[in-house]
C-alpha cells in the first residue's frame, strides 16, 4: 500500500514528494531486485520495519551492501539496484536541488552517486523521527509525521539562489548549458559551481538526467514508437537513443516495456532480463 503527495507549501521549495508505505500482506519471499533510475533529485527514505534497505553491486550473485534502514541517496546518472518487495513499513522524500544545505547542512555534492546514513547527518533526530514513525497507524500518519519533521529540520534562510533556479528552469526548458548560464547571471565557471553545489551534478550532466526523465515519459504512452521517443527526446536516432538508454538505466527500453514498471523508476530487474 503506497500513499504520495506534495508537502504543504513551506516545504514545496525543498521537497517534491512525500511518500510512504505499509506492507499489505507482502512477505520477505516476494523479494527481487529493481533497477532505480535517476530523477536528477536526492532521496531521503526511512524505513521502521522488516529488514534494512540494502543495495547490489550487480543483477547476479548474492553479494548486497545493507545501507541501514535511515539513508539519504544522492544524485547519480545512472541506476543502481536494490532489494525490493519485502514486507516493510518506510516513508520518505524526494528531494529539490537546493535542499541538501537546507536540510542536511552540506553541499549536494557531497552525496552525489552514493548513500549516507542519516544518523551521520541528523544525529540523535534521525532516531527522533525513526521512533515518531513507528506510532504512525497507516501511510497517510506516516506522511504527516515525515512531513513535520521535515519542517523542524528546515534551516531558516535557506533555499535555492534565484541565478541557479533561473539555470535549472533554462535547462528543464530545454536551453543548452550556456543558455542556462547565461540566464543565471553568473560567470559559466561560478554557475557550475554553484549549480554542483545545489543539485549534485554538473549542469551538462543534469540535463543528461532530464532528457533521459523525457524519455520515460514518452515510453509510458501506449503506442508510442520508439523511434517518435527518441526524436521528441532530443536523441539524433533510435540507436543512439538505446544506448544511452541502456547505460541510465541498466534495460534497453525495450526491455523497459516489458518490464511494465508500476513507477518508472523503478524496474523489476526479473521482468526486464
Amino acid at each position: 500500500m503506497l500513499a504520495s503527495r506534495p508537502p504543504v507549501p513551506q516545504l514545496r521549495s525543498f521537497v517534491r514528494l512525500l511518500w510512504a508505505t505499509a506492507p499489505a500482506g507482502a512477505t520477505g519471499s516476494g523479494a527481487f531486485r529493481e533497477h532505480v533510475l535517476p530523477t536528477g533529485c536526492m532521496h531521503l527514505a526511512l524505513r521502521w520495519s522488516g529488514p534494512p534497505l540494502r543495495v547490489y553491486a550487480g543483477d547476479a550473485g548474492p553479494e548486497g551492501r545493507v545501507l541501514g534502514h535511515a539513508v539519504v541517496g544522492g544524485v547519480r546518472t545512472s541506476f543502481y539496484a536494490r532489494e525490493a518487495g519485502v514486507a516493510a513499513a518506510s516513508a520518505g522524500a524526494l528531494l529539490e536541488p537546493g535542499a541538501a544545505r537546507a536540510l542536511f547542512g552540506a553541499g549536494a555534492q557531497e552525496f552525489t552517486g552514493r548513500h549516507e546514513a542519516l544518523d551521520n547527518l541528523w544525529g540523535r533526530d534521525a532516531g527522533f523521527c525513526m521512533e515518531r514513525l513507528q506510532a504512525a497507524t497507516d501511510p497517510a500518519h506516516a506522511l504527516a509525521l515525515m512531513e513535520a519533521f521535515l519542517l523542524e529540520r528546515l534551516a531558516p534562510g535557506t533555499g535555492l539562489h534565484p541565478g541557479v533556479a533561473a539555470g535549472l528552469a533554462s535547462l528543464r526548458h530545454g536551453g543548452r548549458v550556456e543558455d542556462a548560464a547565461r540566464a543565471s547571471g553568473f560567470s559559466h565557471r561560478h554557475f557550475v559551481a554553484r549549480f554542483r553545489d545545489a543539485t549534485g551534478l554538473a549542469p551538462k550532466a543534469h540535463a543528461r538526467v532530464l532528457r533521459m526523465q523525457s524519455a520515460l515519459g514518452g515510453l509510458a504512452r501506449p503506442g508510442t514508437a520508439l523511434a517518435d521517443v527518441a526524436l521528441a527526446a532530443g536523441f539524433a536516432d533510435q540507436a543512439h537513443f538505446s544506448r544511452e538508454f541502456r547505460a541510465f538505466a541498466g534495460v534497453t527500453p525495450t526491455q523497459w516495456l516489458l518490464a511494465r514498471p508500476l513507477h518508472p523508476n523503478h524496474v523489476p530487474v526479473a521482468a526486464a532480463a
